[in-house]
């Protein structure tokens, strides 16, 4: 499956899209975290230097950068043509939403939110649920209306 400007990003019928969903999904998330650990260097040291330029104001900026750069990492790649991070399409797969439009940015910010929130109450049912639902969704995906498709 291509999600290319020509296609359309409805979830498939056809249940070979969704297998080995679940794997691909924890792959790609070790993935996509390695990466925000390694963009979010260089944005502390500009978080340091907009510290020293604010008196020391800029370095509150601490607290909530990993959040930061994470949530623009996730919306601006999920938002994107591919409708993937780039650890799920290193694992071939993408997000799709059931009403067939494209993930905006706020959508994918909420799907990123979400999982953070649930997983902090819920940590294995979130990922035990995958295995229960139809098309292996997980519990942020029923929420939002999204699912997870091969595309390979």
């Amino acid at each position: 499956m291509s999600l290319d400007s020509n296609s359309s990003y409805a979830a498939p019928e056809d249940w070979r899209a969704y297998s080995g969903v679940l794997s691909r999904r924890v792959f790609a998330f070790l993935v996509d975290y390695l990466f925000i650990g390694l963009l979010w260097i260089p944005a502390a040291v500009v978080v340091f230097f907009l510290g020293i330029l604010t008196l020391g104001l800029g370095w509150l900026l601490y607290p909530i950068l990993f959040f930061v750069v994470a949530g623009l990492y996730f919306g601006m790649s999920l938002a994107g043509p591919s409708q993937s991070t780039p650890g799920m399409r290193m694992m071939g797969i993408a997000m799709v939403r059931l009403d067939g439009r494209k993930i905006d940015f706020v959508t994918a910010i909420a799907h990123l939110a979400l999982f953070w929130i649930l997983n902090s109450v819920l940590t294995p049912l979130v990922l035990l649920a995958g295995l229960f639902i139809e098309r292996s969704r997980l519990v942020h995906d029923l929420l939002l209306g999204t699912a997870a498709v091969r595309t390979y």
